[in-house]
């Protein structure tokens, strides 16, 4: 019999462990790179050879192939040594030191190597003496870079040719510079092709750049990392530079996308600081009730784990027993000062790359990295001040009437105590990072922290990142190596509910009886009980419910911690075979670690914590997770051109390993043996209690894939891609060992090509594209397990499937256009697309005669459909002044095409609870459609009232469930509207967004109603009657209290429009002049910048903030149950290099 043991089970020691020994691969990792580029600069003298054919020529041009052909550069005296003598040379592949001993066998020369210097000197000559002679000749270079219209360029790089020495352009695209005579300087910018210029002499220099926006030679990195011109491009894509996410800071950096991009929503969570985000790119695919239809991100070409802890899952909270939790995802955990830039593949064709994970569309994220020639520190800081905002309306007219607000009306005194309860919250970011290198080697250094305070002021987040990257070029540059190590630490306090009436202080701080004070229960949230040797408990006006208790007791005694460890390595290799031909393998380790631990001390609400012998001693919930995985790929990437063809292809495969260890330990209702001890060996571990641990959970996907795209004469270009996945998920199916095709075809049209177009026209496209992407399925549902709960009960296995599940497969056809005027001062860009996805992933009864109860089954067509709209322009532009500005539009049509034949509708969700909400799908609706309770109503659409008994007067309601839809909360249409104006130092960036349609349901607004403490309500009392579409009810109290409010009243009425206008986010940014700045000798630029999000909204219906959601799955959408509110963020940013 095999002995299991439990040491180290309940306790995190075994993890920590696993930390330490991670971390210290890691060390090892970024030791031996370390020791690998020092070891490469000791050799390289050695090592470095050349190729020069058979020829007859001079020594100064023999010199000149060695210094192209390597880094060395030469430094003589032109008067000792003679560069004009002919000499016979044949070099193939050899030692540069032995062409040099041929050269000069039987002169007097002879040569020195210092390091990459290679001093030339007559044998009475020393080489310092030269070296000093020569750097007497240095000159100093002055010059002005600017772009075609004659605008200086900021920021420019201007670099000695090989060496580290270089500068950058000030505010008027002026530059000095101390090199030799004969140097090469490269002058590169973003954006514009760089530039380079043999000085021979030249001490001053008018340099103009071109843009390569939107040119055939700009590249882009598509799917995989391979890169493709971008006007070539058969699919949309999005290009988002790294300062969208640092303009105006976020803990969680994704949602400064938000109304940045055509066809992507990005929403907030409702639980604060630390929160995660949905993000949804072009309307939900996947209906599956597990599912969160979020995209694929991947760094710098490989997948990453994008690890969420959000765990709501009723309107109630957590699982209907109090533990509802939100402390961040993946994304949230990258520092925002580390990206380079976004790509976003919105479409299957984009993204058919990646196949069974990329129907829910692809980010690339590229990270910075070291440059050439460059030295400069670069320190950030940001400081806001947060504010909440889109509070609800209270009344301070009438008083209390027992726990509720029905009282006389009175003149009450307003003592604001939701105002003192939400507090400003405080948001510092400070980052550094240091990027230097030359031609060979380059590195990048990054270290950022995130300390924030919630608008409760017990929630706090702490985060740290460390982030290394070396990348080195090799044997003319024909090896390139890249590797990146990210380490990030967080933690959390006190993580707030995104929404939910458990454990939520807000539901108790809005409904608190109008005109009472709030501030003795704040003070005194507990006191001494006698009967239980004086240990506090809580305080409150009225009896302790799960649906009463003091918000400050639950601020004070239902505490939290999460925190996050995180650890990223990679390493990439590629090889130059040829011209044509290159060899990549690349290999990715990704690690995450949570651990949570919440406390309920005894006397929070016993439905709740339960109790033990009669006697409630609070509750203890602790958990631990890993995830781990193991990335890596080879390709073979082809690039060739003759005549008017060309082809760029790519074949390869990969594998992507996932491993889960998890333990969560809950004493539930069966509480803990002494009260307010939580350890894990207090916990009453019975059949009340739970365990719930998941042991090596795995999924192993390997692929093969590949990819080509031919052109004809720059203007037509073919895209095909095709890749195969076989998954772990399909064991015990028929597909196990055939795995899933995932194809797709492009075609595009670059039409200024072909054509002759007037001049006004710089460039026009057409294209069109069809694939097929796939959504894996959930890990373990085709094996039959039975589970052992805590006190030793056995569940048994109650889903069987009969072999033939699939992965959802989404079909989806794009087509598009591309223009731009007037030599790219106006652009548009618009795309139609229709997704239809398929194999939909349903639980469903069994069939009669069955041995289990459910079955899980493959059905059903959900098709999303829509136009993407891109227009940017600069309608301004003139030495001193300049306006630019874009404009995004999207607009989607989800559809249920089909469900399974004996599916007639799908709820969301537990249904064992009262509360007037509930998802559903339903053919011929869309998926996040709210069913609810109505008003009866007659033929004619009519509210139908009762006509007797003490209803009388008062509308009927529909049913007793949640029978009647009544509105879906995805938006009509999405759009976005950015400006940036530029005049000498100053710069203005502002951002409005606007969502229009949809609808909302609020249950505060309900049960604030139901409480009679909301403003609606007071109003209502004031006139003596409700107006209800042109029907006039007397009686106030009994249509709120017993008609429409609370958690169970009627959902139509407390649907609100969607639709809001915000101005999303703001920047007032100055440059300090650069003549103050040189003055300083020590800072290169400096800028101060006033920054603001969710500045205020222009246009919003809803009491509260109708993009914030309760959670980022696919379940409890289009509902705001006392979640946290919105804030506004003020604040400053002060960035400076070095």
């Amino acid at each position: 019999m095999r002995k299991i043991s439990l040491k180290g089970l309940f306790c995190p020691k075994s993890l920590v462990f696993k930390q330490i020994l991670r971390t210290m691969k890691i060390t090892l990792f970024l030791l031996l790179f370390v020791t690998f580029q020092a070891y490469s600069h000791a050799t390289y003298s050695q090592s470095t050879r050349i190729s020069i054919p058979r020829s007859e020529l001079r020594v100064g041009e023999i010199l000149d192939k060695i210094e192209a052909q390597t880094e060395y550069l030469f430094v003589y005296n032109k008067k000792s040594v003679d560069v004009r003598r002919t000499v016979n040379v044949d070099a193939d592949n050899q030692p540069v030191s032995e062409v040099l001993d041929e050269i000069f066998n039987g002169t007097d020369i002879r040569y020195v190597m210092e390091g990459k210097n290679i001093v030339l000197t007559k044998q009475n000559e020393k080489a310092s003496e030269i070296i000093a002679t020569v750097q007497q000749e240095n000159i100093s270079v002055k010059g002005v870079v600017t772009d075609t219209k004659g605008e200086p360029i900021i920021g420019a790089n201007v670099v000695e040719k090989g060496t580290t020495n270089g500068c950058i352009t000030n505010i008027d695209g002026e530059f000095t510079l101390n090199t030799p005579t004969n140097a090469t300087l490269v002058i590169s910018f973003i954006g514009y092709q760089p530039v380079t210029i043999a000085l021979n002499g030249q001490k001053t220099l008018n340099v103009q750049m071109q843009e390569e926006a939107l040119s055939l030679e700009t590249v882009v990195v598509t799917a995989m990392g391979i890169k493709k011109k971008a006007a070539s491009l058969t699919y949309s894509t999005q290009q988002v530079g790294g300062d969208e996410l640092t303009r105006a800071k976020d803990p969680n950096m994704i949602t400064a996308l938000a109304g940045k991009s055509a066809g992507v929503q990005i929403n907030k969570s409702a639980s604060g600081l630390g929160g995660s985000a949905k993000v949804s790119i072009r309307g939900t695919r996947s209906a599956y009730e597990g599912g969160n239809n979020q995209p694929l991100y991947v760094i710098d070409g490989v997948p990453m784990l994008n690890t969420t802890t959000e765990s709501t899952s009723t309107v109630m909270g957590g699982e209907n027993d109090g533990v509802n939790r939100d402390a961040g995802d993946g994304i949230s955990n990258l520092n925002p000062e580390d990206i380079e830039s976004m790509s976003i593949l919105k479409g299957a064709s984009a993204a058919a790359l990646y196949g069974s994970q990329a129907a829910n569309g692809v980010i690339l994220i590229t990270t910075k990295k070291g440059k050439a020639g460059m030295q400069r520190v670069t320190f950030s800081s940001n400081l806001t001040i947060d504010h909440a905002i889109s509070l609800p309306e209270f009344q301070n007219s009438y008083g209390p009437s027992g726990t509720d607000s029905w009282g006389e009306k009175k003149s009450l005194t307003d003592y604001d105590n939701v105002g003192k309860f939400l507090g400003n919250g405080v948001t510092a970011i400070n980052s550094i990072s240091v990027q230097s290198g030359n031609e060979k080697m380059q590195t990048y250094f990054s270290y950022a922290n995130t300390t924030a305070k919630g608008i409760i002021d017990s929630n706090k987040l702490q985060k740290h990142n460390l982030t290394f990257r070396e990348t080195a070029s090799f044997f003319n540059d024909r090896l390139k190596l890249d590797g990146n190590a990210t380490l990030m630490t967080q933690k959390i306090k006190n993580s707030t509910a995104s929404g939910g009436i458990y454990l939520n202080p807000l539901v108790d701080l809005y409904s608190f009886p109008r005109g009472m004070d709030m501030s003795e229960y704040a003070t005194n949230f507990e006191v001494a009980d006698p009967t239980r040797n004086g240990m506090p408990v809580q305080n409150w006006y009225t009896d302790v419910s799960e649906w009463s208790q003091n918000p400050y007791w639950i601020k004070n005694r239902v505490t939290n911690t999460n925190k996050r460890y995180r650890a990223m390595a990679s390493l990439s290799a590629s090889l130059k075979i040829n011209d044509w031909l290159t060899l990549q393998a690349r290999g990715n380790a990704d690690y995450v670690s949570d651990k949570f631990d919440q406390k309920m001390y005894a006397s929070t609400a016993p439905n709740i914590t339960g109790t033990y012998n009669e006697k409630s001693n609070g509750r203890y919930v602790w958990s631990e997770s890993e995830q781990f995985q193991i990335y890596a790929d080879v390709m073979a990437m082809f690039n060739k051109t003759w005549n008017k063809w060309s082809l760029n292809a790519a074949v390869g495969t990969s594998i992507n390993k996932n491993k889960v260890n998890s333990l969560m330990l809950d004493s539930k209702i069966a509480s803990l043996y002494k009260p307010n001890l939580f350890t894990v060996a207090n916990i009453v571990m019975g059949s009340n209690a739970s365990i719930n641990q998941e042991i090596d959970q795995r999924r192993t996907i390997q692929s093969v894939f590949g990819t080509a795209q031919i052109g004809f004469d720059e203007a037509l270009y073919l895209d095909i891609t095709a890749r195969n996945d076989w998954s772990s998920t399909l064991a015990h199916t028929e597909s196990m060992n055939s795995g899933f095709f995932y194809p797709s075809v492009g075609l595009s049209w670059i039409i200024n090509n072909s054509l002759k177009l007037p001049e006004w026209i710089s460039f026009g496209k057409v294209r069109g594209s069809w694939a097929q992407v796939g959504n894996d399925l959930p890990i373990g549902i085709t094996s039959l397990v039975d589970i052992i709960q805590a006190g030793g009960v056995l569940q048994a296995a109650d889903t069987y499937n009969k072999g033939d599940l699939k992965p959802e497969i989404s079909s989806s056809i794009e087509f598009g256009t591309e223009w731009r005027f007037f030599q790219h001062r106006l652009g548009i860009n618009l795309t139609y697309y229709r997704t239809n996805t398929y194999n939909q992933f349903f639980k469903l009864p069994a069939l009669a005669g069955d041995k289990y109860a459910y079955r899980y089954v493959n059905a059903g067509n959900i098709q999303n459909q829509g136009w993407e709209v891109t227009l940017n322009g600069t309608p301004i532009l003139t030495s001193d002044f300049t306006w630019k500005t874009s404009i995004n539009f999207s607009a989607n049509k989800n559809k249920i095409v089909k469900l399974h034949d004996e599916l007639k509708e799908l709820v969301y969700g537990p249904t064992s609870f009262s509360s007037s909400y509930a998802m559903k799908l339903v053919k011929g609706g869309s998926i996040g459609d709210i069913y609810g309770k109505a008003f009866v109503r007659d033929a004619a659409g009519n509210i139908v009232y009762e006509t007797e008994g003490d209803y009388k007067g008062l509308p009927l309601v529909e049913g007793d469930g949640n029978t009647v839809k009544v509105g879906n909360a995805n938006p009509v249409f999405m759009m976005g509207w950015d400006h940036t104006f530029s005049y000498k130092g100053f710069s203005l960036y502002f951002l409005l967004d606007w969502r229009y349609g949809g609808k909302v349901l609020s249950q505060t607004q309900a049960e604030m109603d139901l409480y009679g403490v909301s403003e609606i309500t007071a109003d209502a009392r004031d006139r003596g009657y409700v107006m209800l579409e042109g029907q006039q009810i007397d009686n106030v109290k009994g249509f709120y209290k017993n008609v429409v409010g609370g958690r169970a009243g009627v959902t139509e009425y407390y649907m609100y429009d969607a639709t809001n206008l915000r101005l999303r986010e703001v920047s007032l940014s100055y440059n300090f002049s650069k003549k103050w700045i040189q003055k300083t000798k020590v800072l290169k630029d400096v800028q101060l910048s006033f920054v603001a999000r969710n500045l205020c909204f222009l246009y919003k219906k809803a009491p509260f903030d109708p993009d914030l959601v309760l959670s980022t799955g696919n379940d409890n959408q289009g509902i705001e149950v006392f979640g946290m509110p919105t804030t506004r963020s003020l604040g400053f940013t002060l960035k400076c290099e070095f």
